[in-house]
């Protein structure tokens, strides 16, 4: 949670001196209890993002946060993907035709990332003609190989229930945010979804065809709280896994690391992966 408020500062999203929303409004976005939403906004403070965080009015962003604009393209260092992926996702959009595919465990970051520039659409900052999203997940049918528990998983286990939620909420979210913009802007958008039979080591995103980022799932071993029960659990927070960027153009190892990318995305899209529902 934090990282993810994090990067709405350092993006933008959250501006210096704007009242954040209240913790009750987050603790309801983030679907946790109130103490960890305030667990969250201290780490924050003490980094110096926000200020005036107490159990009664709303935190403020900091008023003087010292950032310069991220260096995000390729070439920068790597970054977690709430940060890195905002600032590529936006310049995307800026294109007429805007080519979005997503490899990845559950579509949180890209459904993330994708709010600044649908705010610069309805802002009239942006006005793609075309928007083409596709999107690889785990099908809900296999044993994934994480998030699980650490003694006995199976799919109708708690912490596969709980996964399985996310994901289509996430991408539910995702769908329903762009294909409104046909209504609203009269954009051609299609989004797309397809399950795969396996659990993706790495997350993979592919920008208008001459951009990949990608980055490692790395596992860790951490307590989470089911039906008022604590579980240990193997997981990757996908939000916080290292971004790299390559593109198209560049030097050669990073235009054949980006057409490489395209033909392994396509070649799942087209053989191996299913039909994906997103439903319970």
């Amino acid at each position: 949670m934090a990282d993810e408020l994090r990067a709405r500062i350092r993006s933008g999203a959250l501006r210096p001196g704007q009242r954040m929303p209240t913790q009750a409004r987050l603790a309801d976005e983030f679907g946790v209890e109130r103490g960890v939403v305030r667990q969250a906004l201290h780490i924050l403070q003490s980094e110096r993002l926000l200020t005036n965080v107490s159990k009664g009015s709303p935190a403020t962003v900091a008023p003087d946060l010292g950032l310069g604009p991220a260096s995000t393209g390729p070439g920068a260092p790597p970054q977690p993907t709430t940060v890195a992926l905002a600032p590529r996702i936006a310049t995307a959009f800026a294109a007429p035709h805007v080519e979005i595919d997503a490899l990845c465990l559950t579509a949180v970051s890209l459904t993330l990332a994708i709010g600044e520039p649908l705010r610069q659409i309805h802002a009239g900052q942006l006005k793609p003609a075309k928007i083409d999203v596709r999107v690889l997940l785990p099908s809900r049918d296999i044993d994934l190989a994480f998030p699980v528990p650490v003694r006995g998983h199976g799919e109708g286990a708690p912490v596969h229930e709980r996964w399985l939620a996310q994901r289509n909420a996430q991408g539910q979210v995702l769908k329903h945010n762009l294909l409104t913009l046909r209504a609203t802007h009269g954009i051609d958008v299609h989004v797309s979804f397809r399950a795969l039979p396996f659990t993706p080591p790495v997350k993979l995103y592919l920008l208008n065809g001459s951009e990949a980022l990608f980055a490692y799932y790395t596992l860790t071993r951490r307590a989470a709280e089911f039906d008022h029960e604590r579980l240990e659990m193997y997981d990757a927070v996908g939000t916080r896994s290292m971004l790299f960027a390559f593109a198209q153009g560049g030097d050669l190892r990073d235009t054949t690391f980006v057409e490489q990318s395209h033909l392994w995305f396509n070649a799942l899209w087209e053989t191996i992966s299913s039909e994906l529902l997103l439903t319970s």
